[in-house]
């Protein structure tokens, strides 16, 4: 299985534009929120149960193996999309599929400008692990921000190289 930095570089291969990360901020946590929504439909074991909950148990346990302090703090974030999916499920089916569809669609309209800048496709083209990546690059590029986990950093840009302007998007 690969390491969290074997994770964190292949991904951040594709995002080295600080536009690019900046978009993702947005698009990323819309998507999560969108999924959680779409799959909170249909619930069972009285309402406790559904498909949402099953794809976030999977995605924690991925997260949880990677390394356990970054796995609590996903799982965290991984209920709090299923507290809104499941409050969005409850709603009518109009307010249930129009809410989820459009976060789903405009997390990912934001993406593919982030990639415009970027000028390269979204990692998952190459490896559908991006899907997963994604969200924990995110909390991961956020604790950067704030000055966190140095050691992480170091590992990523080791592999990655460091995050700059696009030359060629520089005056888009």
């Amino acid at each position: 299985m690969k390491s969290l930095v074997d994770h964190l570089s292949q991904y951040a291969t594709y995002h080295r534009d600080p536009r690019n990360i900046a978009s993702h901020f947005i698009g990323i946590p819309l998507i999560m929120v969108a999924v959680a929504v779409l799959l909170s439909r249909p619930q069972w074991a009285g309402g406790w149960l559904s498909p949402a909950v099953l794809v976030s148990l999977a995605s924690a346990w991925f997260y949880l193996r990677l390394e356990l302090r970054l796995g609590v703090l996903m799982s965290v974030l991984l209920g709090l999309s299923i507290w809104a999916g499941q409050t969005l499920a409850q709603q009518s089916t109009l307010i249930w599929l129009s809410s989820g569809i459009g976060m789903f669609v405009v997390g990912w309209v934001i993406q593919f400008v982030g990639h415009y800048y970027e000028g390269r496709k979204p990692a998952f083209i190459d490896d559908v692990t991006g899907l997963i990546v994604g969200p924990l690059f995110v909390v991961v590029e956020l604790m950067f921000l704030l000055g966190l986990r140095h050691d992480l950093k170091e590992q990523i840009e080791a592999r990655a190289g460091g995050v700059r302007i696009n030359p060629k998007r520089a005056a888009a």
